[in-house]
Formats: structure tokens, sequence, C-alpha cells
């Protein structure tokens, strides 16, 4: 009895292990089909190939959420929205629920022109997901869509508030800004944005509207130099309640160092920019304004200007302005520049919950 018994133990427990083996054979195996479905959707735009082999990855393990969220995408691509926004309503539901999948559902509607239900969908993934800037990017985008600058600024800056690491609200505001009379905060966040993603198409877009903002808003006219980078500059009511800590709005003291930073020059060109930039920095920092207003953009440029590498940063910066300028300067400054280069791989601005900038922190 105690043999028979001694045997139905081993025999459940060998079956036990087959099981498992199998199972995590064959997670293995839908992980490995996965990554060859999503090299055919990236970049060979073979969606119909992808989707085989998405959906045999989520036979093989069909708790995985990623396996049907990228099937969506899948469909996507194809342009088949519907199928796409079915696959996602139900990933609403799945205890692995991420906010991307609202996000794509979002997205699949406003593809199907339902915005109404676009935007419901996008406010149910804030409910459960309220720290998501890629959500708030996508709110911010439907207000963009019908020319409401205003209100798409504030989920712009809201996204930027509560995911800071997260790119594309910083890329839609930067343009907003730029576009308006209050280019300071573009300013800011355009060098921002270029920090948080580097290298890319859009990194070069906004590389040239910093270098043309600086060129259209400093103007040099033999003595006389007018800048202008903003027009409100109302005093708040905190800053009017305490005499003795009483602030200038920022865009006042911004404007004030830039001016200050452009006495002598001549001329606005790259070489100029990268001068005035640093001479900035200096007047800011010794007038006291890192700790009246603290920023994290000022910090690093800082951190940078101590290593010697800011006049580097600063022709990388507004580089697209004028390639021409910056392959001069690279050319008879390469010692400079490849150090640099090394040091910003591995020494990027710190952007998170602790270490963020957002234009409300000065209001």
């Amino acid at each position: 009895m105690k043999i028979a018994t001694k045997l139905l133990s081993l025999l459940i427990f060998l079956s036990f292990q087959a099981v498992f083996a199998q199972t995590a054979e064959d997670k293995a195996l839908a992980k490995t089909k996965a990554q060859q479905a999503y090299k055919l959707e990236d970049e060979e735009g073979k969606f119909d190939e992808a989707i085989k082999l998405l959906e045999e990855s989520q036979k093989l393990d069909p708790e995985n959420i990623t396996y049907p969220y990228e099937l969506a995408y899948s469909y996507s691509g194809k342009k088949d929205h519907q199928k796409a926004a079915e696959i996602l309503e139900k990933l609403t539901k799945h205890k692995d629920v991420y906010d991307l999948v609202y996000q794509a559902l979002g997205n699949a509607y406003d593809y199907l022109r339902q915005p109404e239900k676009a935007i419901e969908t996008y406010e149910k993934g804030l409910k459960k997901f309220p720290k998501s800037g890629k959500i708030y990017t996508e709110l911010g985008n439907m207000q963009l869509n019908k020319q409401d600058f205003n209100n798409a600024i504030k989920y712009y800056e809201k996204g930027i508030e509560v995911e800071p690491s997260y790119a594309a609200n910083y890329y839609r505001a930067t343009k907003i800004y730029l576009g308006s009379t209050e280019k300071i905060w573009g300013m800011l966040y355009g060098e921002l944005f270029m920090n948080l993603e580097r290298n890319t198409k859009r990194t070069r877009e906004i590389s040239k509207l910093l270098f043309d903002t600086y060129t259209s808003q400093i103007q040099v006219k033999g003595d006389t130099t007018k800048i202008s980078f903003a027009k409100n500059h109302t005093l708040t009511l905190d800053a009017l309640k305490d005499p003795k800590n009483f602030k200038m709005p920022f865009s006042v003291v911004y404007e004030m160092n830039l001016s200050l930073a452009v006495a002598g020059q001549k001329e606005i060109n790259l070489n100029s920019l990268s001068d005035i930039r640093a001479n900035f920095l200096k007047n800011f920092i010794k007038g006291g304004n890192d700790k009246k207003y603290p920023n994290i953009l000022f910090d690093y440029q800082q951190k940078l200007a101590e290593q010697d590498f800011l006049a580097p940063y600063n022709y990388w910066i507004l580089m697209m302005g004028d390639e021409v300028a910056f392959n001069k300067w690279q050319l008879g400054n390469s010692s400079n520049w490849n150090n640099f280069m090394k040091w910003f791989s591995g020494n990027a601005l710190s952007v998170d919950d602790a270490h963020k900038f957002y234009r409300l922190q000065y209001q």
C-alpha cells in the first residue's frame, strides 16, 4: 500500500514537472515568435505575417497581454482599426492592463472618426492611470486638431507634470509656445525635449526652431538690443503677499539676464549664441536666481560648465540652425567635442518625479 502511494505521488510530481516544463517551453517559443513578428511589423511592414505569428504566440501563452496588444498594433498597421478596437476593448478588462492599451484604443476610435468615443476612452484610461503622460498627450492632440491651443497646452503640461520623463508632451508644448507670444516656455521645453529624445527627426526639428527663435527674438542694432520672449509679465498674488520674499515674474528675470548676456555682441549667430547662453547661465546663478527659480535645466547646464562641456552642448542644442557653422566649429574643436559626446552618452539629464520642470512651478 505504501509503495503504491509513493508511486502515485511520484507520478503526480512528474506530471506537474512535465506541465511546468511544457509551459516554460511554450512561453519561450511564444516570445521567439513574437520577436519575429515585431521585426515584420516595424522593419518590413508585413502585418499579415506578423498577425499569424502573434496569434501563435497568444495560443502558446494566453495570459500574456503583450501578444494581443501587438495584434491590435498590427491590425492598426493594416488600417483595420475596427478589429484593433475589438481586441483592445477586451484588453481593458485584462488583469495586467496598462495605459498603452487605452492610448491605442482611443487612437483606434479616432481613426474610425469617433472622436467622442476616443475622448471617453482616454478619460477612462486616466481614471485608471492618472499619471499617464501618454494619455494626456492624446487628449492634447484632440484639442490641437480643433485648433484649441489653450486647452491643448493644458493637457500637454499636465502630462509633463505627471510623467516628466515622457518626451512627446514637451515636443507638442514647445511647438505651441514657440508659435505664441510666450516663447520663453517653448525655449525651456524644447531644450528639455532634446535631452529626453536625442538624435531623431523631431530632435533636429526642435534644434532649428530654438535657433530660429533666438535669432528672431534677439535683435541687435548698433548699441541697441531688443529682446522679446514673453509679453505676459503679470505678477502673481503670492508674489505680492510677502514683500520680504518678493519675486519678479520669471519671464522678467529671464529677459533681463539674457539682455546682459547679449551685451557686446554685434550679431546673433551660432557662435555668439553659444557665448550668450554661457553668459546667461553665469548671470542667472550669480544673481541667486537658481535658488529663487529652481530649474533642472539650468542645474544641468551648470554641471556641463564644470566639466568644460557647456560650449559643445550649446552647439549641439542649436546645431541644426546653421549646419555649416556647426561643422566648422566641430572640426576646430574635435577633441572637446569627442570628449563631450563620450561624457554626454553616460550622463543624461535626470528627469523624474523628483527632478522635473513645468511652467506652473513658477506661478
